[in-house]
């Protein structure tokens, strides 16, 4: 990976920034949450080969633009909001809450912490043929155990 591209999600639009493997802000874009959102934001992203997505919250408010990315075969790690404000707030030097900060924020977490959840899209088949629903039962916080299905 040569680049992390943080997200800030919101329900009307995403904020997103690259940055290189030093923290150092290349490019920014907001775009509106719309049908097209993915796709504004792999063209934009298309210069940057090596690269991989952190998006705030991917269980909430950025389910829906991380599962996109995925089923459009980018990789994906969730960060948890605490994480990105911690960033922000204590160990980035911007402590201005702006979309744009919070955006690099979501990447400087997931660069400092490469043991995040990847994101991957509820009961896509595993390697040996069974569902793979351990996605699925942390999200609806199910206590069962998914490989008797």
């Amino acid at each position: 990976m040569s680049v992390m591209i943080g997200i800030d999600p919101h329900k009307g639009s995403h904020t997103a920034v690259v940055i290189d493997l030093d923290e150092v802000v290349i490019d920014q874009i907001r775009v509106k949450a719309t049908a097209n959102q993915v796709g504004q934001l792999r063209e934009w992203a298309s210069g940057y080969e090596d690269r991989c997505w952190a998006v705030e919250s991917a269980r909430g408010m950025g389910y829906l633009v991380s599962q996109q990315l995925v089923a459009a075969g980018e990789r994906v790690m969730d960060v948890p909001p605490m994480m990105a404000s911690r960033v922000r707030v204590l160990g980035s030097g911007k402590s201005q809450k702006t979309d744009p900060n919070d955006a690099r924020s979501v990447a400087v977490a997931a660069l400092r912490h490469p043991g995040l959840t990847m994101v991957r899209v509820p009961g896509v088949q595993k390697g040996n043929g069974n569902k793979d629903f351990s996605v699925l039962r942390v999200e609806l916080g199910w206590p069962f155990d998914s490989r008797s299905w």
